[in-house]
């Protein structure tokens, strides 16, 4: 009787073994979804094991075995690195330590795109940190292209509530066919939903992960107001727990790879609980300074995702019709006298 539990017993324990083995097993190309905790939880990768560098030779660092990485900008040369891969969904993300002291101009990017290989048709999928100012907060940028949709960008800025010179912290993008996340250290701050009135202005074709930094004087801080001062040269930013998490595919004939299984996982991990949507909503709340649905001037008629139900047609009274919100340096203009009678 033991002797015939024993061996009854054996193949469900392969089983769980080799179910838990799968389960940690990490892979560029795995469709595996990420886990519950996305940043913290999913694997970090060296380098060499899925990144080469792209530009700026002499200013990027491999450090601690190559899992951490500096990219410096000096007068000469910015730097940046890509994925060796193109992936189709998934989950990115890496832990940024921005350059510290005066570095109005200096632009540190972490996105995904496709624009070498779709020059006119291009996806994309940003952070782009717009240097600072000292006493002024550091902001992020936030965009969505798709299929060359340059001439409607989707931006949106955020000031950071934290010194993101003092140490690392987390940036993440979920891509997955039906929404796109962008993770501030595990937070949610946006999500983009697939609707059908945009069409092929949701990015849906595979991207490579970029991250760079350059000088962007003419637009990035105060519309170009600041620019790069190299008397504080070389301004370096620093990359670690780098993780590629998505469906890999091919770069010849952009078929997916054999372990692509679909991203059903991806859209599990999206599907956010209500605590992760109201700490999203009160990040929002408190911490937007632009966003493209109340930009008036740029968009006189709000682009098809940009609907005001209820609570978020009340906040709309925040943002001028530049799409600025209105907060202590950017007023809401008095009524004349004529027009409050």
């Amino acid at each position: 009787m033991e002797s015939s539990s024993s061996s009854s017993t054996a193949p469900a324990l392969c089983l769980l073994v080799v179910l838990l083995v799968l389960a940690l097993v990490p892979s560029g190309g795995d469709a595996r979804p990420p886990p519950l905790r996305l940043a913290g939880g999913a694997r970090h990768m060296a380098f060499d094991e899925g990144y080469t560098q792209i530009f700026g030779e002499g200013n990027l660092a491999l450090l601690r075995d190559g899992r951490r990485v500096h990219l410096s900008l000096d007068e000469s040369t910015g730097a940046g690195f890509a994925s060796q891969d193109l992936f189709l969904h998934g989950f990115f993300s890496a832990a940024i330590k921005l350059p510290a002291d005066y570095a109005a101009g200096v632009v540190v990017a972490f996105y995904l795109s496709n624009g070498d290989t779709y020059e006119k048709t291009h996806d994309e999928l940003d952070f782009e940190f717009l240097g600072n100012v000292r006493g002024r907060e550091w902001r992020v940028q936030t965009n969505v292209y798709g299929n060359g949709s340059t001439a409607a960008g989707r931006e949106e800025r955020y000031d950071l509530p934290f010194d993101p010179t003092d140490g690392f912290h987390h940036y993440s993008i979920l891509w997955t066919r039906h929404r796109i996340i962008f993770y501030v250290d595990e937070t949610p701050i946006r999500e983009v939903v697939r609707m059908a009135a945009m069409g092929p202005a949701f990015p849906s074709k595979p991207m490579s992960l970029y991250a760079t930094i350059w000088d962007g004087s003419a637009w990035a801080t105060l519309g170009g107001r600041y620019r790069v001062n190299y008397k504080y040269a070389p301004f370096v930013a620093e990359f670690g727990d780098l993780v590629l998490h998505g469906c890999a595919i091919d770069p010849v004939d952009h078929s997916a790879t054999a372990s692509c299984g679909g991203d059903a996982g991806y859209e599990e991990a999206a599907a956010m609980p209500t605590a992760q949507r109201a700490a999203m909503a009160a990040f929002r709340r408190g911490h937007m300074s632009y966003s493209y649905c109340h930009d008036r001037r740029r968009y006189p008629v709000a682009l098809s995702e940009c609907a005001l139900p209820g609570a978020a047609a009340s906040a709309s009274r925040l943002f001028g019709p530049d799409g600025m919100k209105y907060d202590g340096r950017h007023r809401r203009p008095r009524r004349s006298r004529d027009a409050s009678s």
